[in-house]
C-alpha cells in the first residue's frame, strides 16, 4: 500500500485541486499536511485578520476531510524537516503541493526537492504559470498583450474541473497539533472561511451578479463585485474554476450588457494571472519599481501625513471611511483601494512601500500578487495622470451625483456612520508644502 502527502499551502479545497489529485492518482492513502512555518508567521507583512482567516479555513478543511474519512495533520516547524519526519513515520513515498511564486517559496520548494521526492502541480492560475510566453519565449510585461496571448491559449472547460474526492484514506496513528485558537476572525469581517461559502458565493455571483458587473463594479455604493478574492488568495476557489465560470456566463448571456458583464469580470481574473506571471518571471519587483524611471521619486514620507492615511484621518471622507473600513473589515472596493493608494503617493508623497504594508497587515486578500497591483497601478497613475488625484473632486463628484453625506458614505462602504467623520479638521492633502 503506498503513501503520499498532500503538503497543503495556498490550497485549501477539495474540489479541483490538483496537487490532491495528484497525490490520489500516486497513492493509496494521502496524507493532507500543513506546516505552520515560523518564518512566515513572523514575517512583517502578516495580518491578524488574514491569519486568522486562514486558520479558520483550516478547520473548515479538516472538517470537510473528516466527512471524507480523513483529517488534516498540523506541524509547526521548518517544512523540510516536518516533510522528512513526516515520510518516516508514515512511509509515505511522494509529496505533491500546488506551485507558488513568492521568492520565499520558490527557493523553499527548491531546496525541499533536493532532499524530498516533491512533485510540484499547476493550479495557483488557470494557465500555467510558464505558459503565456511571447513568440520568442520572453514574458510579458504589459498587460494588453498578455491578455491577447491568454485568450489565445485553449481555455479551460467545465470537464476540467476535478470533482471532490469521494473518500480519502489516511493513516489513522499520525500525531497532528490543534490548529491554533487564535487570532480569532472579528466578526466585523465579512467573510466566512470555508470552500462552501467560495462556491456560494461564485454561484450567487453568476446568476445574479456578472451580469451587470461591467459597470456596478465601479460603483462603491453597489455590491457590484464577486468578492471572491479572500477565497482566490487561499485556494478555497480554484482560479480555474472562476474562469470556467467566466466563460460559460458568457457563453449563456442573455444580451450585450450581460455578455460584457461576464468579459469584464473575465478580463479582471486575467489580470491576477498577469501579476503572478510577473513575479514568477520578475521576483525583483516584490522589492522594488517594476519600472526603472520610478525607482528614485523624491518621497516625502511624512510621518504625520501618514499616520492620518493610516488611521482615516485625512479629513477627505471618501479617502477615511475606505481606510477605517479597511481596519475594520479587512476589505475595501477596489476603487476605494485606487483611490487610497492614489493619495497616498501622488498627494502626500509617500513611499508605495509603506502603504503596502499596511494593506497587507490588514487586508484578508492580501498576497504577493496584490503587492506588486499597487506598484504597478500607482506607478501608471503616477506616469498617466497630469495632476496629482484629487479625492475631494472625487467626494464633490460623488455626492453631487448620488447624494452623498456621511450617512451615504456609511451606507456605501458598510461601515458605521461614525466611521465618515472629518473631525472638522483641514484636510491635510492641502497642505502640500509641509517637509
Amino acid at each position: 500500500m503506498t503513501t503520499a502527502i498532500w503538503w497543503i499551502r495556498r490550497d485549501l479545497r477539495l474540489r479541483d485541486n490538483q496537487a490532491l489529485a495528484a497525490a490520489l492518482a500516486h497513492g493509496d492513502r494521502v496524507i493532507p499536511a500543513f506546516v505552520l512555518d515560523p518564518q512566515l508567521l513572523a514575517s512583517p507583512y502578516v495580518g491578524s485578520k488574514r491569519l486568522a482567516f486562514l486558520l479558520g479555513g483550516l478547520r473548515a478543511l479538516d472538517g470537510d476531510l473528516r466527512a471524507k474519512g480523513s483529517r488534516l495533520i498540523v506541524q509547526r516547524g521548518d517544512p523540510a524537516d516536518i516533510l522528512a519526519a513526516l515520510m518516516s513515520e508514515s512511509g509515505a513515498t511522494a509529496v505533491f503541493a500546488e506551485e507558488d511564486i513568492s521568492p520565499y517559496a520558490r527557493a523553499r520548494d527548491a531546496r525541499i526537492a533536493g532532499r524530498l521526492p516533491l512533485t510540484l502541480t499547476s493550479g495557483l492560475t488557470a494557465q500555467p504559470l510558464s505558459a503565456v510566453l511571447k513568440p520568442g519565449g520572453r514574458p510579458y510585461t504589459v498587460f494588453t498583450p498578455f491578455s491577447r496571448a491568454w485568450k489565445a491559449m485553449t481555455p479551460p472547460q467545465p470537464r476540467d474541473i476535478v470533482a471532490a474526492p469521494r473518500r480519502i484514506e489516511t493513516p489513522d496513528d499520525l500525531h497532528s497539533l490543534p490548529i491554533p485558537a487564535g487570532p480569532a476572525l472579528s466578526a466585523t469581517v465579512p467573510f466566512v472561511p470555508r470552500e462552501a461559502e467560495a462556491q456560494r458565493k461564485l454561484d450567487a455571483f453568476v446568476q445574479s451578479g456578472v451580469d451587470r458587473y461591467a459597470d456596478a463594479r465601479d460603483r462603491m455604493d453597489l455590491a457590484g463585485t464577486s468578492q471572491l478574492s479572500p477565497y482566490l488568495r487561499f485556494g478555497m476557489l480554484s482560479a480555474r474554476q472562476a474562469v470556467v465560470a467566466a466563460f460559460e456566463a458568457m457563453r449563456k448571456a442573455s444580451d450585450r450588457e450581460a455578455r460584457k458583464g461576464a468579459e469584464t469580470w473575465l478580463n479582471q481574473l486575467i489580470w491576477r494571472e498577469f501579476y503572478v506571471a510577473i513575479l514568477y518571471h520578475f521576483p525583483n519587483a516584490r522589492r522594488e519599481s517594476f519600472r526603472p524611471e520610478l525607482r528614485d521619486v523624491p518621497w516625502r514620507n511624512n510621518e504625520r501625513d501618514f499616520q492620518a492615511w493610516r488611521e482615516g484621518l485625512t479629513g477627505y471622507p471618501v479617502v477615511d471611511a475606505a481606510m477605517r473600513q479597511l481596519v475594520s473589515t479587512g476589505w475595501m472596493h477596489n476603487r476605494a483601494r485606487m483611490i487610497v493608494a492614489s493619495f497616498l503617493v501622488k498627494d502626500l508623497l509617500i513611499d508605495w512601500r509603506s502603504g503596502e504594508r499596511h494593506f497587507m497587515q490588514h487586508l484578508v486578500d492580501g498576497g504577493t500578487e496584490l503587492r506588486f497591483e499597487v506598484d504597478v497601478r500607482t506607478g501608471r497613475w503616477w506616469m498617466n495622470l497630469p495632476i496629482p488625484f484629487a479625492p475631494r473632486v472625487v467626494r464633490a463628484s460623488f455626492e453631487t451625483i448620488m447624494g452623498w453625506g456621511r450617512e451615504g458614505l456609511a451606507r456605501t462602504l458598510g461601515v458605521p456612520v461614525e466611521l465618515c467623520s472629518t473631525d472638522g479638521g483641514e484636510p491635510i492633502g492641502r497642505i502640500g508644502s509641509r517637509a
